[in-house]
């Protein structure tokens, strides 16, 4: 159960990290990291081991003073798995610099031929002595032309079942062999990659957990990132939110259209129950289980409610809304932004509006595909949640 009611304002753990913040008032990430504040809820020494509960008043007080934790593929994906299954060595070099946000990270899952499927990877990882040898490409990789590392899967037993015969990854972003191509989308930006790799040396150490033993940690990654992608704003947890939106009519004077109104009200109402569910959802991580269905509940709800909102706030001006550089005129708040992709966009702004407005609109088709398609959710939902019958596998 998730109590709703959060402690009062002089709780004995909420004086206590506001005293810690009064005695750091410069701190680096690398020190509120060290001092367990980025991952409370895990156990020592990376966090510590706070109860959901004090992880919430943990999440209130950074939000009070400002400071916001390091957000994306590295924190919300890597570190996760890395501390499930990462040996005590792998663990020692890469969280500190996840934790500290001094990193970032990419994902190396999807490919040209698997996305929705990725049992049927087809990238291969050949183990030569101490190293493997990596050849194939991978598709969508946000970030790659940024990041450190990525979290890679490949196929290390070809003979295997497709759900056998995977491995799990730390992969350099530098390494020989390995090209970069970019995808540019239709908000103009340079967010994806195609990342290809000819005879890639890849050290053994860099294996996570066993070898073949890469789906089970797949799915745990894959756990985290549908509740990463559905917390916070409308844009997979970033972006501006259904009431920041809302915030913003509201200070234009409100609006007189009846249906835009009852449309407003609707987003609260969805934001409120998302809210609510996405407590329920944390609480369940925070003691230790491994996100599960719930998870896909969430982001089906949440990447559906991330359209509406883009879709109001073009509608709420009109036929402008149609033209490049539109949007409602406002200022999201710059905690919004937290984590959204880098936005670099041909043409200047409407005056007073924010370019997350025009750039959320075109990218939000996208919410319904990455991190799990809103058809393969469902199917998640219909066999694990509602025990439906499975669907019949074509290779099978």
């Amino acid at each position: 159960m998730m109590d709703f009611d959060l402690p009062s304002d002089d709780d004995p753990r909420r004086l206590a990290i506001r005293r810690w913040l009064a005695d750091h008032p410069d701190a680096t990430m690398g020190e509120i990291a060290e001092a367990g504040y980025v991952v409370p809820h895990w156990p020592r020494p990376w966090g510590i081991e706070a109860d959901p509960m004090h992880q919430l008043i943990i999440d209130q007080e950074l939000e009070r003073a400002s400071i916001h934790r390091p957000v994306g593929i590295g924190i919300g994906w890597a570190a996760p798995t890395i501390l499930l299954a990462g040996t005590e060595a792998q663990k020692k070099e890469y969280l500190p610099r996840i934790l500290s946000g001094e990193d970032q990270w990419c994902q190396l899952f999807s490919e040209p031929d698997a996305g929705s499927d990725l049992a049927s990877v087809r990238t291969r990882a050949v183990r030569d002595g101490d190293t493997y040898v990596v050849n194939g490409s991978k598709i969508w990789t946000s970030g790659g032309h940024r990041s450190r590392f990525g979290i890679l899967v490949a196929r290390t037993d070809p003979d295997a079942p497709k759900h056998r015969g995977l491995s799990y990854f730390i992969c350099p972003m530098d390494l020989p062999g390995m090209h970069l191509d970019p995808i540019i989308d239709m908000t103009t930006a340079h967010s994806f990659n195609q990342v290809f790799f000819d005879d890639v040396r890849l050290p053994a150490s860099l294996l996570v957990g066993a070898e073949n033993d890469g789906w089970r940690l797949t799915k745990a990654t894959l756990s985290n990132e549908r509740v990463m992608l559905s917390s916070g704003g409308s844009l997979w947890g970033a972006g501006p939110s259904a009431a920041d939106l809302i915030s913003i009519v509201k200070g234009n004077g409100g609006e007189a259209d009846p249906v835009l109104r009852q449309r407003l009200a609707r987003l609260h109402c969805e934001s409120e129950v998302l809210r609510l569910n996405r407590l329920r959802t944390l609480s369940a991580r925070l003691k230790g289980r491994t996100p599960g269905p719930e998870a896909s509940i969430q982001k089906v709800m949440s990447d559906q409610h991330g359209q509406k909102v883009m879709e109001l706030a073009q509608d709420l001006v009109g036929a402008s809304g149609m033209l490049e550089g539109s949007g409602p005129r406002g200022v999201v708040p710059e905690g919004a932004r937290t984590g959204a992709t880098e936005i670099k966009l041909r043409g200047d702004p409407f005056p007073g509006v924010d370019p997350i407005w025009y750039y959320g609109f075109l990218f939000s088709p996208a919410l319904t595909i990455g991190g799990g398609t809103f058809a393969i959710q469902r199917n998640i939902i219909g066999e694990l949640v509602l025990g439906l019958p499975r669907e019949p596998k074509v290779d099978r």
